[in-house]
This record gives C-alpha cells, structure tokens and sequence, in this order.
C-alpha cells in the first residue's frame, strides 16, 4: 500500500512538473519574451508576410562551418512553445551527440498553432501561410549554416505532426523524411517527390484518435480526422512501396515497415500500444519507445537521393 501511494505521488510530481515547463514556456511566449532556450540553443527571427516569425537552431556542439549537416526541424503542437518541444523531445541533445543541426520554429496566434489544414486555431481560421514561412526559414537556415540540402527532415507532435504531413506533402522537392507523433494526415496530398515517412501513435490517443474521427477532447469542434491507416495506406501507395509490411510485434509496439520504395524511401509505423498524446519514451508515455532514437536513425538511412 505504501509503495502504490509513493508511485501515485511520485506521478503527480512529474506531471505538475511537466505542465509547469509547458507553462513557462506559454507565458514567455505571451509576454513577447524569447524562449528560454537550452544551451547552446540561439533565438532567431524571420520576417515573413507582415509577421515577426520566431525560431529556434541548435548547431550540435563544437561545430564549425565546413561539411554539410544534416538539419531537423521539429514543429510543437498547438498552445505549446518550441522551447517546449525542445526539451520535450530532446532532440538538441540528440544533435550534440550526432552532430546535425536541430530547427524549432514557432506557430503563430495568442494561442500558437499552425495550419494544417483543417487544424488548429487562429493559424487555420486566418489562413497563415505556415509552408511559406517554413520554406523561408529553410533558406534562411542554409544561408547562416552549413547544411545538407539532400538531408532535411521534419518532425512534430500533434497539430506539429499534422504540419509535418503537410509539409511532406507540399515541400516534397526539399524534404527527404518526416516522423509525425500523435497527428493526422488531414490535407489534400500531392507530393511531387516520394518522401519518406516514420509514423509514431499510441492506440489510445484520445486527442487524435488512432482510428479517425472527432473526439470531444479536441480544440477545433467540427474536426474530423483521418485514421492513421489512412496516412500508411496514402504514402505506401504514393512511395511505390513493396507490399505487404513486414512486422515486428510485441505487447508494448506493434511495427509495420515497407521497404523497396520508390528512389530509397520507407513507409514504417510504430502503433504503440495504449499509448496517449504524449512524444514516445518520456517518463509521462508510459512506455520505453525511444522515439528520438528511432526517428534520428530512421533519418540517417533516407536521405533524399
């Protein structure tokens, strides 16, 4: 009995602490203040269709114009800050330790979003040119680095993960791979170039449910979404991918992974059991998936060719 009782305590610890780094982040970002960037981490702005437009670069440690980077960008989800998903995905420490140059650009909005499509907020409701600025902000990061052209990637979790599918399907030309967590492919998608894809997404994601639909959780009422099904099913069909998957099955993932696609590109899904809306692998997931890991290495292999 003692031990349940230290567990329930040491959970809601770690939640309070969760949402206070997500709040910190959403006042600064209120209050006009830049975010309060881990180290290393630089504050940048990019002025784009009569917005101030904020970023986030991590250059990896130690690094000196030479080679050419890769360069990830990873997109927050709604009414969250790119400070937050900075640390939520640990993605800067991943770029020290493998050396690529990590990107967290800001929505827009009181309440930040981005348009997605049929998502979220002020940013869909005002039609903000959210794939204009990204492209800006592209060229602007190969201008001030060092960058790889044939390997940038994206991520995002939520309505940053539903950026990121757009994007896959409107920046198909400069993009070789995308990882959504926890979003929905919910725009009209006609890729000039096959792109691969990394989907994470727990069964039991009541925000964006797994199956489709609306859920009464959601912010945007009159929201449907497509099922991640869908999403497989449009970018196998899209990357010319070998069928059927071959599986990988255990009770805390299953895994679906397409190869032999169109100009060396994949299709993989990594269904998490009972997972919620939540970046895989962090102490609040509830399970060891190490989703940073796996898309960093699933990056590496799918360069754009």
């Amino acid at each position: 009995m003692k031990t349940q009782r230290s567990i329930v305590i040491l959970v809601v610890i770690l939640t309070l602490l969760g949402l206070a780094a997500v709040r910190r982040g959403r006042v600064r970002s209120e209050l006009g203040l830049p975010p309060a960037a881990q180290s290393g981490t630089i504050f940048g702005s990019l002025e784009f269709d009569g917005r101030t437009r904020g970023y986030l670069v991590h250059p990896p440690r130690g690094y000196h114009p030479g080679a050419p980077l890769p360069v990830v960008f990873v997109l927050h989800g709604a009414t969250e800050s790119n400070d937050g998903v900075e640390e939520l995905s640990r993605m800067s420490v991943k770029a020290d330790a493998e050396h690529f140059i990590a990107v967290y650009p800001a929505g827009t909005g009181r309440v930040v979003t981005w348009n997605a499509g049929n998502c979220c907020g002020s940013a869909m409701q005002e039609n903000v040119d959210d794939i204009g600025f990204l492209r800006a902000l592209l060229e602007k990061i190969q201008h001030d680095y060092a960058i790889d052209p044939q390997r940038v990637y994206f991520t995002g979790i939520s309505n940053g993960a539903m950026m990121s599918y757009r994007v896959a399907c409107e920046m198909a030309e400069q993009v070789a791979a995308i990882a959504p967590v926890e979003g929905a492919l919910n725009v009209e998608c006609h890729p000039t170039a096959p792109v691969s894809v990394l989907i994470f997404h727990g069964t039991a994601d009541r925000l964006v449910p797994f199956e489709g639909g609306s859920t009464p959780f959601q912010a945007d009422d009159n929201r449907r979404n497509n099922s991640v099904a869908g999403a497989v099913n449009f970018w196998v069909k899209r990357d010319g991918c070998a069928v059927p998957a071959t599986q990988e099955i255990t009770p805390e993932i299953h895994i679906d992974k397409f190869s032999n696609c169109q100009q060396g590109t994949a299709v993989e899904l990594y269904a998490i059991q009972g997972g919620h809306h939540m970046w895989p692998g962090r102490a609040l997931s509830g399970n060891r998936v190490p989703a940073t890991d796996l898309m960093w290495d699933f990056f590496v292999a799918h360069p754009k060719r």
